[in-house]
């Protein structure tokens, strides 16, 4: 007998919502912070070097509707780049939900980089409905700080390197209390390592990549990190949308 989790076809987009809002909105004064991945069945990140040749239409239709419901989109610049990222523009049937719970009409991009190495005659910056918010080391280059200071908030978290913690404490500070982070591996790593993730949500991609891509997460951590199983639906072509929240 075959045993199958509930489809996403069958839920509408309210379902969906309350399914992966389900906890969160009960969060402390230190917010909450989502991470998104895709991976393949043998574990990689990306199939042809961008994670965006995993996942399907009903992991794209998650993605959105995450996006919907952030305050703070949060990208390390290496992801921003590789993935080809444009401005923070959601799409008007986004726009309008948002209007009605009372939420600006699109979250703030927020881009983590030590170096600065952005551009900033960049679609993220030069088209931004809002302007982006740059976390990055007191320690980087201060001519390209000013540069991207013209068409970016750019704020320190970090002496050397980007603090995490910083990262974390400095959107809160703003009042994008409800972050959604989108990667990439590194970054994760880092985020993992300080214990900042409350929710991961996964889609499982039912196909094997070979091992040639990387995981979704890389550094050290000093022990596990327990989560809890909040959900998993099945989308189109057989991929696993799950959503684990920490265990505290």
């Amino acid at each position: 007998m075959t045993h199958l989790p509930d489809s996403v076809a069958d839920l509408s987009d309210d379902d969906l919502l309350a399914a992966y809002t389900d906890g969160a909105e009960g969060a402390a004064d230190g917010g909450w912070l989502r991470v998104n991945f895709v991976s393949s069945l043998d574990g990689s990140a990306t199939a042809a070097g961008k994670s965006g040749s995993l996942g399907g239409p009903d992991d794209l239709r998650v993605f959105d509707l995450l996006r919907r419901v952030a305050d703070v989109v949060l990208v390390a610049a290496g992801t921003v780049r590789d993935e080809g990222y444009g401005p923070m523009l959601l799409h008007d049937v986004d726009v309008a939900w948002r209007r009605e719970h009372g939420l600006s009409d699109h979250p703030v991009f927020a881009i983590v980089t030590g170096s600065l190495g952005l551009d900033p005659a960049s679609r993220v910056f030069t088209e931004a409905p809002v302007r982006p918010l740059v976390l990055t080391a007191t320690s980087a280059d201060p001519e390209r700080r000013r540069a991207l200071e013209v068409v970016a908030d750019v704020v320190s978290c970090g002496a050397d390197t980007v603090d995490p913690v910083l990262v974390r404490t400095t959107l809160v500070e703003r009042g994008l209390e409800r972050v959604h982070c989108e990667g990439g591996p590194s970054f994760l790593g880092a985020l993992v390592a300080a214990d900042l993730v409350d929710e991961l949500c996964l889609s499982i991609d039912p196909s094997l990549e070979g091992g040639a891509g990387g995981r979704i997460v890389r550094g050290s951590s000093p022990g596990l990190r327990s989560m809890c199983l909040a959900h998993v639906l099945r989308g189109a072509g057989d991929v696993l949308l799950t959503r684990y929240v920490r265990a505290r």
